[in-house]
């Protein structure tokens, strides 16, 4: 039986996080009424001129540094020449030869892929394809995408989806793009080759338009399934674009692959070349933060374990509300349970640090028992309202009152008379009995730590 080695490169097209469009002032936007979002410039109408817009190459170059590229100094745009309906000039403004940024890296789950190049490029339009007509939607028309291009350093589908998972953190932390797949604002399109032996490359085909991590696996699952069978016949593989249906899992050739030379590039001559100095280069640096993986690396030295930290550092909003929380109260280890536990369980709503800290500080400091604390939390996401503000209005505020207590743990004793027979006689596992009694009696409202201790104080001389 032969050993197939499988190669796996990956380009991935991210929605810059602008305002406008790339080229023109047309708003960004999604879920916006068909064509609305439109000017001469997006819709390609004749004698238009581009205009540069300056925040997506600042994006652009955080993107970057962000992988660990080398920005250049100076880039230029080219025409990508092919006929579409969905490009409306018939071309598209792009970066060929001369990208903004190149040879870059991230780690992986412990494993370095190496980024080959960013590069700035304008989106096409929207097909949409109704039984016997398609129609065309140029709102995304224009709209700044950065091409992220991997060398083939990846062998699996997993090592794939691993990696994909990666970079979106990586562009959302650093507010580089949304990229919601859901809303195509990041695709993908792997390369992908099968190979008999060792060190050599097999013919690669190219998956177009990926929009979903399942969709990823699956696919490419099912074109090295196509591949390997195709070889064990003894046919060749042709390099060819391939689709992957949802519906049957399977991929197919969609056509033959083209080669850069039938896209025609050549010098966009109506862009000059893109200059970027130095100096601005540093400033962007200086905006460019931490990384999941080395958030993840600063909450294990906080005392978080490997687990609970790769969970809150793998979201934007957690960390950042976690981060938050801390600069506040401190307390790591409390505060990521809080997170752990409750908050996400809630959905990850919107919430202040600063009540979330309150609220946890007022159950650390004993004012609130535990359970009441994730009371105030649900009622602070549905109402928006202070954690005192609750706390008064609902009444749960802790009895820490020792008078109070001593009554409500005679009382509970009383009702109990064998049970505090059996735990005078040594029974110690009934002593979480008695506390579960108190604060059924008083509400949960009781202070459990000072339930404690009258309770071992009482149990002797009762």
């Amino acid at each position: 039986m032969v050993e197939y080695k499988t190669t796996i490169g990956i380009e991935v097209h991210a929605q810059l996080k602008t305002l406008t469009k790339l080229f023109c002032g047309c708003p960004v936007s999604f879920g916006e009424g068909a064509n609305t979002n439109v000017c001469s410039v997006c819709l390609g109408l004749p004698g238009v001129l581009p205009s540069l817009n300056k925040k997506a190459v600042e994006l652009a170059i955080k993107a970057g540094l962000a992988l660990d590229c080398k920005i250049h100094t100076k880039s230029i745009f080219a025409r990508k020449n092919y006929f579409y309906p969905d490009l409306p000039k018939g071309y598209q403004i792009t970066q060929y030869r001369f990208p903004i940024a190149t040879g870059g890296k991230i780690l992986v789950e412990g494993r370095e892929i190496r980024i080959k190049r960013v590069h700035l490029e304008e989106e096409s339009a929207k097909s949409i394809h109704e039984k016997d007509k398609s129609l065309i939607d140029y709102n995304r028309s224009g709209i700044p995408l950065i091409e992220i291009v991997t060398e083939p350093d990846i062998d699996s589908p997993d090592m794939a989806v691993a990696y994909l998972k990666t970079l979106q953190k990586i562009l959302q932390f650093e507010n580089i793009s949304d990229a919601v797949m859901a809303r195509a604002e990041f695709r993908c399109e792997p390369n992908i080759s099968v190979s008999k032996e060792k060190g050599i490359l097999g013919t690669r085909t190219e998956v177009k338009n990926l929009n979903s991590f399942k969709a990823v696996k699956k696919s490419l699952l099912s074109e090295i399934r196509r591949q390997t069978e195709t070889l064990e016949k003894g046919k060749t593989v042709e390099q060819a674009t391939i689709h992957y249906s949802e519906e049957t899992q399977k991929t197919w050739v969609a056509r033959i692959k083209e080669e850069s030379s039938d896209y025609r590039y050549f010098p966009e001559p109506d862009l000059p070349p893109l200059l970027i100095s130095q100096t601005w280069i540093d400033e962007i640096k200086t905006t460019v933060g931490e990384l999941p993986v080395q958030k993840k690396e600063k909450y294990v030295e906080l005392g978080l374990n490997e687990k609970d930290a790769k969970t809150i550092s793998s979201s934007t909003t957690t960390s950042r509300l976690f981060e938050g929380i801390l600069k506040i109260i401190g307390e790591p280890i409390e505060v990521s349970k809080w997170i752990l536990r409750d908050y996400r369980s809630l959905g990850e709503p919107d919430i202040s640090a600063e009540n979330f800290a309150e609220m946890i500080k007022m159950v650390l400091e004993g004012k609130i028992s535990r359970n009441a604390g994730a009371e105030v939390l649900a009622e602070m996401v549905k109402t928006k309202k202070a954690p005192k503000q609750i706390v008064e209005e609902k009444n749960l505020s802790q009895i820490s009152d020792t008078n109070a207590l001593e009554r409500a743990i005679r009382e509970v004793f009383e009702e109990n008379p064998d049970e505090l027979t059996r735990l005078k006689n040594g029974e110690k596992k009934l002593f979480g009995f008695f506390v579960g009694q108190v604060m059924k009696k008083t509400g949960g409202k009781a202070d459990p730590k000072e339930v404690s201790r009258i309770i071992s104080e009482y149990e002797k001389k009762y």
